[in-house]
């Protein structure tokens, strides 16, 4: 076996062979997906299955096969994989750990292909005669390799360390030992090999030679990598070879996504099986195999579970089965695999259970589902710290169903259904883990599962006066009149049902009223009888029994005169007691066995519970079929207070509004939609959780835009601010004695307006208020996990395609124009674009705008928006059908969560090829308007900082790709063409600016600025931030260049080498827009301090005293037009316009201080004044002189 983990370091000449290698895959070979001779269907499948499955095997349980194996294990991966978390985080280090996988990978099978070999599994060295097993059902088809072969090989892989190769007895026989240096390995057969003698070129050729005579060979262009697979019979039936393949890779390919896309990065849920038992009886072997699978797939279907490998080695079987695979996503999936391992365990315990024992473990985890190998042989696979996790688990508690704390946290289950065990140290991870066992439903759990209702907290419940009210007039019929109600709630999850039902039991009990709650959880669908049975306990008191006789006791005492006593033994199943099967119950036949449960059940509720009673069930959907088949027919006729919530999409809620669309129902029964909170309950709610009286627009802004009016998502919002420490509290009265700085100008100026709570906005200056903390971009936060959960639960259940447009529209950002989509689309879904943008629209997931410009939030207290940019972003009606056809507008994702949700699905090296891609097309446009001059807007910036544009690297277009371009200009900012140099007034003050600049700095120079944030590109970013801050400055939006100026200022103080990336000039210009944006907000003071800050940096020091006043006054009257021509004629022309840019910021810069000065009204003012003037004229003569000498050499 071969260890390549600690192979020593190639030398110079074989690095050069490697990295050409690479380069050439990266060039050549993903475009081999959609080249001719790869095109069709069964090409594409063939590569992800090894040569032996060819048309002479496909339908055969077993085939015997004469070969070599080599089993080439990666050493110390747990330990790779958990260095590559630690230094890039879960998202970060499984992208870093899969790239370099998979370019290890390639250069070992470009080797292996070429001469003939073939990867069976991407999972010593040994050989002899083997069997190829063929095993699995309708759903899927698996192969495996198994006899003695196998045996010697997972032996030989035990002797091998790190860097050894070992040849078991079996291949060392058949070795031409005179080519070979060995050495023995004390008491075994294998030997070591410690060195090859090279074979001539002669001999190399003849063996190459030898493999090309073979039929159904095919060398790979330019690599030599025979592919025998892919030359199958033109009649082979192409199910037969998709039967082979993962369902999760299947669907990709059945949606024709291109190679590149069958990638993701992930949250999903994985289960290892480990079957230890004997494998020398191949055909036992087989039948055991396909019982095992037969009773997976059953198990794991209805919850969307997928087999994705099957891994033999000498001592048994692991199968790995993973939930929330790409389009297959499910809510409470931790749930769906803890359920399933537990009932695997059982079944398949009983199968082998005289043969060996069954390991599960279960982690839950980010994850690289996608593509791993060579682009002509690979497999679908899932590749991750806690996969790793997984098998470690398997290994280390044998004979448990075990998981991490991430699925013991994100199931939800009570701690009655796990056990902590005691931790282990486990290969590859530097610390113990922390691993629960599941013990599953225990006697506890059966009636202790449903969770008592907890008291409500003393807070108002706002934003659901119509539900409490209703509540409240049906409660008062049912005390006066005796009209008995059931009152049902629907809505989505996180809808705020369980806080609404808390607050009704509450109400109850003030009442004077028995209120009998319990909250139902998804393991309850799968119970049979577990709704009946916690509803009796409550009402019974039941779950206070600890033994079969005091449940029978609690029943008799109860019942006693209410049933026969012939009929007790109805209720063993449902409450788990022994009462004696009676004759009666005996003779009866199924049917009728049926009946009289029914109406025992109804003389239970009638007589047992109290008329006053409510009972309130929370996720009512989540009631199992045999309790509904009792419960469902008598509801509607009970006599008592019901009160329960129900969740959209379950056959439970289905089955309500079935009912409640009967007319003789609908007096019964009142079905009431929750709605999502309106923005004034969002903003009281926001304040009453977090105890302030008043909260910054941005925040509500974003709250508003990510939870739609959702308690839970704003709720799981707020605590994951909290939680990263990204926002502060202070009272009003330090608020507004804060020091007049910049630090404090950003962070309360930044929060724009506060909105606050007029009921609590009355209690002085020592209340407090919520800030955003400075340094914080709302805008770059990540998405919370348990609601990413969610998201991708809804995003999975878009169309393969649609998702995928979905997926680049999310590289643009929330708001995206369909030019810049269309160009970033690979050719093959562009002229689909049309169709698939109509269809999400059409599902509400996009909606059309007026603008680029991200929506704001207006005041809720207030009726219409009280601000211009609140009218910005409604929607908007399709283009016409001129504009369709191009797919001329602008969209906007109608949830926010699910564009971030659909960003982080990218793998990091796709991401930057596109942010790339989409900052290529934007910088050609990143100029003013036509009417404006089209020049840079810090003017001739691109000349002052030279080295930043040099950088710049554009794409080669198409001649479609050119096309969008010109429409992009078109549609968006008018026919322009582009210039170099501005117009002389580009650099005189601009008040009002009725052009089309503010389209082009909200579509072109904002989304510029968040590619290159993401690419790490912090010399562009930084320019463009620039740019954005005088581009709202241009259009007269103080508040959004202070925000841009905010952002610029956080990437200025991460810098550690401020110099190499930032260059003086930007520097200087950063201080000077801080200083026109305090002037803007009425900080003069401070507007001074910047300005001369500026001016310090650009080489034109203002003085501070009297006596450089003075000197400076009198240097600038002997300043000479002549020599300062002469000094620019003797300068190139690049180093001509960076001085023309230092003058101008210099110019702008003394303007604004001339101003600033002359407001003071004093005589100190006045001659300051007077002397920024004066060093502004000489400066405007110098930049006549250098911009007249480079207009003429341009």
């Amino acid at each position: 076996m071969a260890r390549w983990g600690h192979v020593s370091s190639p030398s110079w000449a074989q690095q050069m062979v490697l990295m050409y290698r690479r380069r050439h895959r990266v060039q050549m070979m993903p475009s081999a997906w959609e080249r001719k001779h790869y095109s069709s269907e069964l090409d594409k499948a063939t590569a992800f299955l090894p040569s032996l499955i060819s048309s002479e095997y496909l339908g055969t349980s077993f085939q015997a096969v004469h070969g070599v194996l080599l089993f080439a294990d990666i050493s110390d991966f747990t330990s790779l994989t958990e260095n590559c978390i630690r230094k890039s985080g879960s998202e970060g280090g499984t992208d870093e750990l899969v790239e370099a996988l998979n370019h290890y990978l390639c250069d070992i099978l470009e080797d292996m292909l070429s001469l003939g070999g073939d990867v069976l599994k991407f999972a010593g060295i040994s050989a002899g005669n083997m069997h190829q097993v063929s095993f699995g059902d309708e759903r899927r088809q698996y192969f495996c390799v198994v006899g003695k072969p196998l045996e010697d090989v997972c032996e030989a892989q035990k002797l091998a360390s790190a860097s050894e190769i070992v040849l078991s007895a079996s291949c060392w026989k058949l070795c031409e030992k005179h080519r070979l240096r060995t050495s023995h390995i004390a008491g075994k057969t294998a030997v070591k090999v410690t060195g090859m003698n090279q074979m001539s070129r002669s001999e190399c050729q003849d063996i190459l030679d030898k493999l090309l005579q073979k039929k159904k060979r095919y060398i790979m262009e330019k690599e030599y990598a025979v592919r025998p697979a892919l030359f199958l019979n033109s009649d082979t039936d192409v199910g037969d070879i998709l039967s082979y393949l993962p369902k999760s890779a299947l669907r990709k390919l059945d949606d024709r996504v291109l190679h590149d896309f069958l990638c993701e990065l992930r949250p999903v849920t994985s289960l290892f099986l480990h079957l230890d038992f004997d494998t020398k009886s191949v055909v036992s072997f087989r039948s055991l195999l396909n019982e095992v699978n037969s009773l997976i797939q059953e198990v794991i279907y209805p919850h969307k579970g997928e087999v994705n490998k099957v891994l033999l080695f000498d001592k048994g079987c692991t199968f790995l089965c993973v939930f929330g695979l790409p389009g297959v996503k499910l809510l409470h999936e931790s749930i769906h695999a803890l359920q399933s391992a537990i009932q695997i365990f059982n079944s398949c315990s009983k199968i082998i259970a005289k043969i060996g024992k069954v390991s599960v473990s279960v982690t839950t985890g980010m994850a690289y589902c996608g593509l791993i190998g060579h682009p002509l042989r690979h497999e679908y696979t899932v590749i991750g710290q806690k996969v790793n996790l997984a098998a470690r688990m398997m290994v280390s508690y044998s004979g448990l169903v075990t998981c991490d704390t991430t699925t013991y946290a994100s199931s939800g289950l009570p701690p009655y259904y796990f056990k902590l065990l005691p931790e282990r140290k486990m290969k590859g991870f530097e610390h113990p883990i922390t691993v629960y066992q599941y013990v599953g439903i225990t006697m506890k759990s059966i009636f202790g599962m449903a969770l008592a209702m907890k008291m409500p907290e003393n807070t108002s419940l706002l934003g659901r006066k119509k539900e409490i009210d209703l509540f409240v007039n049906c409660l008062e019929a049912c005390n006066r009149f005796g009209q008995r109600q059931m009152l049902a709630f629907e809505g989505t999850r996180g809808s705020g049902k369980s806080r609404l039902l808390n607050h009704l039991a509450q109400l109850g009990r003030s009442a004077g009223c028995r209120v009998f709650g319990m909250e139902l959880l998804e393991v309850n669908v799968r119970q049979s009888f577990s709704a009946m049975r916690i509803l009796m306990a409550r009402g019974l008191g039941l779950q206070e029994c600890k033994s079969c006789s005091a449940r029978e006791h609690v029943l008799q005492t109860n019942l006693q005169g209410i049933i026969e006593e012939s009929n007790y033994c109805l209720l063993n199943d449902i409450f788990l007691v022994k009462f004696p099967i009676s004759d009666k119950v005996r003779q009866m036949h199924e049917m009728q066995r049926k009946e009289e449960l029914h109406s025992t059940w109804a003389k239970m509720l009638e007589k047992t519970i109290d008329r006053n009673a409510i009972f309130i069930i929370d996720n009512a959907h989540f009631i199992d079929p045999a309790s509904w088949s009792i419960m469902g027919p008598l509801l509607w006729n009970i006599s008592f207070f019901m009160v329960m919530s129900l969740c959209p999409g379950f056959a439970r809620t289905d089955s309500f509004h079935k009912t409640t669309a009967d007319n003789l129902m609908s007096h019964k029964i009142t079905y009431f939609h929750l709605e999502k909170l309106k923005p004034s309950a969002v903003v009281q709610k926001l304040c009453q959780d977090l105890g302030v009286v008043s909260i910054p627009r941005a925040l509500v802004r974003f709250l508003l835009q990510r939870s739609l009016g959702i308690p839970y998502y704003c709720e799981e919002l707020v605590h994951f601010l909290l939680c990263n420490n990204m926002l502060l509290f202070c009272t009003k009265s330090w608020y507004e004695e804060a020091e007049d700085n910049w630090e404090n100008l950003n962070t309360f100026a930044v929060q724009e307006s506060f909105l606050t709570t007029s009921s609590r906005s009355s209690t002085g200056s020592a209340a407090m208020i919520c800030i955003i903390r400075p340094g914080v971009n709302l805008d770059s936060t990540v998405l919370p996990s348990n609601l990413k959960e969610i998201v991708l639960a809804q995003l999975d259940e878009i169309k393969s395609l649609e998702q995928t447009v979905l997926k680049f529209a999310a590289i643009i950002g929330l708001v995206f124009t369909t030019q810049l989509l269309s160009y970033i689309l690979p050719t093959g879904i562009r002229h689909k674009m049309t169709i698939l943008l109509d269809s999400l629209v059409s599902d509400n997931i996009l909606k059309w705008i007026d603008s680029t410009e991200e929506p704001d939030v207006q005041d809720p207290s207030k009726e219409p928006a009280t601000s211009p940019q609140a009218e910005i972003g409604v929607e908007t009606s399709v283009p016409s059908k001129q504009s369709a056809g191009c797919q001329f507008g602008v969209l906007m994702f109608h949830k926010p969560l699910l564009r971030e949700a659909a960003y982080e699905l990218w793998v990091q090296k796709q991401r930057v090829t596109l942010h790339c891609k989409c900052a290529a097309f934007l910088e050609r446009h990143a100029h003013k308007c036509q009417r404006c001059g089209q020049g840079d807007f810090i003017v001739f910036h691109r000349f002052a900082v030279a080295s930043t544009q040099d950088k710049r690297s554009y794409i080669t277009d198409t001649q479609e790709e050119q096309q969008q371009q010109k429409a992009f200009v078109e549609e968006n900012f008018g026919n322009k063409q582009t210039t170099e140099l501005p117009s002389k007034t580009d650099r005189e003050d601009n008040s009002a600016c009725l052009c089309d600049c503010k389209g082009i700095v909200e579509s072109v120079l904002v989304p510029l600025v968040h590619h290159y944030m993401t690419l790490g590109n912090a010399a562009k970013a930084f320019y463009y931030l620039l740019e954005t801050a005088a581009a709202y400055l241009h259009v007269c939006n103080c508040y959004m260049a202070l925000r841009k100026l905010s952002e610029a200022e956080i990437l200025r103080n991460s810098l550690k080498n401020k110099a190499n990336v930032i260059s003086r000039f930007e520097d200087a210009t950063f201080f000077s827009l801080k200083g026109e944006v305090c002037c803007c907000v009425g900080r003069m003071e401070l507007a001074k301090k910047m300005i001369s800050k500026a001016l310090s940096l650009l080489g034109r020091p203002f003085p501070q005293t009297c006596t450089g006043v003075f000197v400076r006054s009198q240097v600038e009257k002997l300043q000479r037009a002549t020599y300062v021509a002469r000094r620019a004629s003797s300068l190139p022309q690049e180093a001509q316009r960076k001085k023309v840019a230092w003058l101008l910021r210099q110019s702008c810069c003394l303007s604004l201080l001339e101003h600033l000065f002359s407001l003071e009204g004093t005589s100190v003012g006045w001659r300051l004044s007077r002397l920024a003037a004066c060093m502004k004229a000489t400066t405007d003569r110098a930049v006549d002189v250098y911009q007249s000498g480079s207009l003429q050499e341009l």
